[in-house]
């Protein structure tokens, strides 16, 4: 395992982060998710391997992805040996202060944990002044109760406003951004990349695989390809744009006889700023396969061939005002 600094923090994470987004009660938008049982043995072999970065949200499987991440954590690790990242957003009152401050308590109580190493809003907020989130996200931390904070998918222009916003009024800024970045998606070039390596801000993606579409040629028997909505809705519509893509890192991966996971997360790696990826294992070997990743070094030659066949997409991720998801 290869670790690295996030942003300008003191957090020395695993350039792999586990993403707990598969692991609670299989409900709603997780109807696909893993029981205990299941989750723990994931869990227990990320640690094996070396990872010591875990991702989660307060609206995960309505909270019981954060119950089983702290219930892991209790019986398993010792606190201070594991960062800890959860998320505020999709909950009522948005990024509003008492939102805020709510969401934090009650992710704290499912963790059963005193702080949480990195708070990160799920989104951008329209209906709260930026003024009014940054002062309760620094609150939060005044209290000791987080001691980072990071931002996922949003506009670049909102994220660039937030961090005017924390450095005018001396506040704690962003260190983080999970973004959804991957070969098939590379809107986020554009402009957020940009801005992230001028903040020194690191950037953590999630969708690192597309949902498997990049770990597999296209279509799919496995149980979360057949019921997820949502990575149906976020892929399967641009299926004629991405294929060839697709089928250039089944080529690769056969010339490199790997698998064509370790392909698309080794060209994720070679990106700057991006410092772990989010991933988000239902079996263990595709943690083995990420971890092996970090030791694959695609040439220049091949990573142009894996990128120049891209054409653009609509955004996935950042939401418009009245947007849900």
């Amino acid at each position: 395992m290869e670790y690295i600094k996030l942003g300008k923090s003191e957090l020395n994470v695993s350039r792999v982060c586990l993403g707990c987004m598969s692991f609670g009660n299989a409900t709603g938008m997780q109807n696909w998710a893993l029981n205990y049982t299941d989750s723990e043995k994931i869990m227990s072999h990320a640690i094996e391997k070396g990872i010591n970065f875990f991702d989660t949200a307060n609206c995960y499987s309505n909270g019981s992805s954060e119950e089983y991440l702290g219930r892991f954590v209790k019986s398993h690790c010792q606190r201070d040996q594991v960062i800890i990242a959860t998320k505020v957003y999709f909950n009522e009152g948005h990024l509003s202060r008492e939102a805020i401050i709510r969401e934090v308590d009650n992710s704290l109580k499912r963790l059963q944990m005193n702080y949480i190493d990195l708070l990160i809003i799920h989104r951008f907020d329209y209906s709260t002044p930026i003024g009014e989130t940054m002062e309760a996200l620094n609150q939060v931390i005044r209290n000791g109760k987080v001691r980072y904070i990071g931002a996922s998918a949003m506009y670049a222009y909102q994220f660039a406003k937030m961090q005017d916003y924390a450095r005018e009024h001396n506040l704690s800024s962003f260190i983080s951004m999970q973004n959804h970045y991957n070969l098939i998606y590379r809107e986020e070039e554009r402009e957020m990349m940009k801005l992230l390596l001028e903040e020194e801000v690191s950037s953590t993606p999630y969708s690192p695989l597309a949902g498997g579409r990049l770990a597999r040629l296209w279509d799919a028997d496995t149980n979360r390809s057949k019921i997820d909505a949502f990575a149906k809705r976020k892929y399967d519509s641009n299926r004629n744009l991405d294929m060839p893509i697709v089928e250039r890192v089944k080529e690769l991966a056969d010339k490199h006889n790997v698998s064509m996971g370790q392909i698309s997360l080794a060209w994720l790696f070679s990106k700057k700023p991006v410092a772990s990826i989010l991933l988000g294992a239902t079996k263990e070997k595709y943690i083995d396969e990420a971890v092996a990743a970090l030791n694959l070094k695609l040439t220049e030659d091949e990573k142009k061939y894996l990128e120049e066949l891209y054409r653009p997409h609509d955004v996935v991720g950042a939401l418009d005002r009245g947007e849900n998801i």
